[in-house]
């Protein structure tokens, strides 16, 4: 286990399947997601097992450090060798948090940070999120130096209207 301030980070076990099921299933979180549809047990029990044979991402469970609760999940999803980068996943699904302002986000997500830049040896971190994920796009931006990349007009569809997408992303030498 990865250990923080107030929580930890541990490898996914089938059995955090379910609870990872319900968490992506609810509608606030899945908006904000690349995925729109509901999620069945066996699409989670597919996608762990690519994710447990996969050496190009590194997902992870977030617990709390006191009493083991788990809390969400976080990733370095499709990890780029050459170009030392990685798509990073995050969220909080405790009490449908999503974000939480109680610094367990925070702690996770620093976490998860230099694991990357130190264990990895990566040079990028990145994300995709979408204009009304305003969460994220502010938490990453103030917490930690997040800076937009780009964005990609019109590339999401949700509620019957196009939205954009921005690329933010941390590099090595602006964290560290």
């Amino acid at each position: 286990m990865i250990t923080g301030k107030i929580v930890g980070l541990r490898a996914v076990e089938r059995a955090d399947l379910e609870q990872l099921r319900d968490w992506r299933n609810i509608n606030a979180f899945r908006r904000n997601f690349r995925e729109h549809r509901e999620l069945s047990l066996a699409n989670q029990e597919n996608w762990f097992n690519k994710i447990v044979t996969s050496t190009n991402d590194y997902m992870f469970i977030i617990e709390r450090l006191s009493d083991r609760e788990l809390l969400g999940a976080c990733g370095l999803l499709y990890v780029n060798w050459i170009n030392r980068s990685a798509d990073f996943s995050f969220y909080i699904g405790y009490k449908d948090l999503y974000i939480d302002q109680d610094g367990l986000a925070e702690d996770a997500a620093r976490l998860l940070i230099e694991y990357g830049f130190k264990n990895l040896n990566l040079n990028k971190i990145w994300m995709e999120l979408y204009e009304f994920d305003t969460k994220k796009l502010t938490f990453f931006k103030e917490k930690f130096g997040f800076r937009e990349d780009g964005m990609l007009r019109e590339n999401c569809f949700e509620d019957g209207q196009y939205f954009n997408s921005y690329i933010i992303s941390l590099l090595r030498r602006d964290y560290l």
